[in-house]
């Protein structure tokens, strides 16, 4: 079978971010099927040439490259909105394009997001008149519209017509939570048509016997509880919250507990002024380092790992990487949404919940972990097996290739 895999955010191990396309494509190819992967220019890779399209093969997937838009989600959370709309439509026309230089493939599998990366998936139905699956990573338009960053009425409807014509014409749709596939359903998609296959926990990279010592020398973390976020740090993940939380623990004079950030994004140099505001010791910011095995270890240095995202209803349905690698670390985790990962939290015993926007809360909760270590060390084993059961890049890219399989085999009989 020959899979067309569109994903603006294609990363591999090499590089910093999600893998999940990348170890789901791996997969594929393993089990003796055809990818190619259409994606944005990797800019740490340098473009020669006046051709906009690249081809390189990475762990046998055809990579095709734009020279447009951008790979890395993180430069996205340094942008203005309308300059990420704009990378976003530039991606989607100049990789429509590209269609005419790829072979006809089986089925065709989009995943946002940016929701652009269903135009070329709807022009290549459209070309070869294959089936797609689009799967479904964050609920657009509705995550920027209660974010607050798409407000105007008209870029809202055409936003919305958008979302609904590319579920219309997709034969299949995944979402990544169970939240997002009711959000699905709530566009006008039967509830036959959507699956839901999660993010996955890495087993192997993350694990229980990792050893964490050096992280806690790097950042002077000995003989203290660590409770450690590790992502974006954009709107969507208001660690204010967190900072609030450390103040109070300062006040009181509580110093064992320190809270470690680890990551980038636009609103990082904010948190930073407002620790050197209130002269808060008991926060650090970790600095990206080259090892890719760094998180890894920054995790098993840790006693638990938080998964924060700012009180939005829309953000209740997020399956978010750092939750799932966190598990397969075997640390409790710490979460601050209602709905599936509170669910998850409290039907496996693996962490606890703490309410949004209430620091008090988030004080109450890590301060009882830190004198129950039995309770963490439950939490800990209860968090790996839940990985290893559930959520094993395995059997979830297992799960998908099913369906694509399915789609497949159905198209050919319809013909």
């Amino acid at each position: 079978m020959h899979i067309l895999y569109l994903h603006q955010y294609f990363i591999t191990p090499q590089q910093v971010g999600g893998t999940r396309s990348y170890e789901f494509a791996r997969r594929f190819v393993n089990a003796g099927h055809q990818v190619t992967m259409l994606t944005a220019q990797d800019r740490s890779f340098p473009w020669t040439g006046k051709n906009p399209f690249r081809k390189r093969e990475i762990m046998g997937i055809q990579v095709i490259e734009i020279k447009a838009g951008y790979a890395d989600s993180r430069y996205g959370t340094t942008l203005s909105y309308w300059k990420r709309m704009f990378n976003f439509l530039h991606f989607a026309l100049i990789s429509s394009c590209a269609l005419f230089s790829l072979s006809m493939p089986d089925v065709i599998f989009a995943t946002s997001t940016p929701l652009t990366i269903g135009i070329p998936a709807l022009f290549a139905r459209k070309r070869w008149r294959v089936p797609f699956v689009f799967e479904v990573r964050d609920l657009w338009p509705e995550a920027p519209i209660q974010m607050a960053a798409l407000k105007n009425p008209v870029n809202i409807a055409l936003a919305r017509w958008l979302e609904r014509t590319i579920y219309r014409h997709a034969e299949h749709i995944v979402a990544l939570s169970p939240g997002m596939a009711e959000g699905v359903q709530q566009a006008g998609v039967a509830a036959q048509k959507v699956s839901v296959i999660p993010n996955a926990s890495d087993i192997e990279l993350f694990h229980p016997d990792v050893d964490g010592a050096a992280v806690r020398d790097r950042l002077r973390l000995h003989g203290r509880f660590v409770c450690t976020y590790f992502g974006a740090m954009g709107e969507a993940n208001d660690l204010t919250y967190v900072l609030q939380a450390a103040r109070i623990l300062q006040t009181k004079q509580e110093q064992q507990i320190v809270f470690v950030l680890h990551g980038h994004g636009k609103r990082r140099a904010e948190l930073q002024a407002f620790c050197q505001q209130h002269h808060l010791m008991n926060v650090v910011f970790s600095d990206s380092v080259p090892e890719k095995d760094y998180i890894a270890q920054l995790a098993a240095a840790s006693d638990v790992c938080m998964t924060i995202y700012k009180n939005v209803p829309v953000l209740y349905t997020c399956s978010p990487n750092k939750f799932f690698d966190a598990l397969a670390a075997g640390r409790p985790v710490l979460v601050n949404t209602p709905g599936w990962l509170q669910e998850l939290v409290n039907t496996y015993e693996v962490g606890v919940f703490v309410q949004p926007e209430n620091a008090e809360s988030l004080v109450e909760q890590v301060t009882y972990l830190r004198d129950h270590p039995e309770l963490c060390a439950r939490y800990g084993k209860n968090a790996r097996r839940l990985a290893e059961t559930q959520f094993s890049r395995d059997q979830l890219a297992a799960q998908l290739l099913e369906i694509l399989h399915h789609i497949a085999i159905k198209q050919e009989r319809q013909a």
